[in-house]
């Protein structure tokens, strides 16, 4: 029954006219119409498993998770872009023979964009990257509250940096970031960034700002307001402090703040807003990070990982 279905799957997908279409469309070689028949026989198959037996049916969605899921088996970056080749190739071979009305292979990302994906530091390493900085430096709470809020926040070092002093209010515990394209958003923060920024305006920057009427929250030791730079330094001290070899950045707590919010359950669009992406294609990329992450943890404590 199951060959029985399968072939009526192959049927419905003209999966062996596709194969005509290589050799007198396309002109492919023999090896490479072969590699193209074999990875889409395995998306047939991928998609017939999850119940989808008709071309029409697929969507960006199916397909961006077919591509994951060779990310996820092993496969070799070139071998993944191979099978997007082919993957392309076939549902313009549908569409040219108007089997399907649209390509739901538009907008599915390469794996180079893989190469690239975020750092991120796991629960303990954040937790030990935040306590770092040293109770006898005169600047600890400053540097901590820095710390706490790139983390608690997601925000840029630049939206940081560019924090204005009544911007940030510790009753309601919320900011008021201004992002890309003077775009202005309400971030909360939660209560352990909360009692770092207590200290740093109770305890350090009355002594940093002198009373000179410095309009921005974060200041350098000068008194002047905080610098990317300096955040970059106080990062990387942290970091040192922590005993984390792999680099950390700014970005890296960024990243960190939303992969562990959605680690916990949060809705993809609530972190959208937190980050103030325009597009939630970009904020989608942490959901791969997760993925990654529970992999990774799986492949390296599982004992038959």
């Amino acid at each position: 029954m199951t060959g029985e279905r399968d072939d009526s799957v192959a049927r419905a997908f003209r999966e062996e006219l596709f194969a005509d279409y290589l050799a007198f469309e396309r002109g492919l070689s023999a090896r490479t119409m072969e590699a193209y028949g074999r990875d889409v026989a395995r998306l047939i198959g991928y998609l017939s498993d999850r119940g989808i037996v008709r071309p029409d049916d697929v969507t960006r969605v199916e397909l961006r998770d077919y591509v994951y899921s060779l990310k996820d088996r092993g496969l070799a970056p070139t071998s993944i872009r191979r099978a997007l080749s082919s993957m392309r190739a076939y549902f313009a071979f549908l569409l040219e023979e108007e089997v399907i009305k649209t390509d739901p292979t538009e907008q599915i990302e390469s794996p180079r964009v893989w190469r690239t994906l975020p750092g991120v530091l796991s629960m303990r390493e954040t937790e030990r990257l935040l306590e770092a900085p040293e109770l006898s430096d005169p600047l600890c709470w400053r540097n901590r509250a820095v710390l706490e809020l790139l983390y608690a926040t997601g925000m840029r070092v630049s939206e940081l940096t560019g924090l204005p002093l009544h911007g940030v209010d510790l009753e309601d515990r919320t900011c008021l970031v201004y992002g890309k394209g003077a775009k202005e958003r309400l971030v909360p923060f939660g209560r352990a960034a909360r009692r770092a920024l207590m200290r740093y305006l109770r305890d350090v920057r009355p002594e940093l700002e002198r009373g000179r009427g410095e309009a921005m929250f974060f200041l350098s030791a000068r008194g002047r307001p905080l610098t990317r730079m300096a955040v970059w330094t106080i990062v990387r001290k942290a970091r040192d402090r922590a005993g984390i070899e792999r680099p950390v950045s700014p970005h890296t707590l960024r990243h960190s703040c939303a992969t562990h919010l959605l680690e916990g359950g949060a809705d993809l669009a609530a972190v959208q807003e937190l980050l103030g992406h325009v597009d939630i294609a970009t904020t989608e990329i942490y959901t791969h990070v997760d993925r990654e992450y529970v992999h990774e943890m799986h492949r390296t404590h599982h004992p038959r990982g």
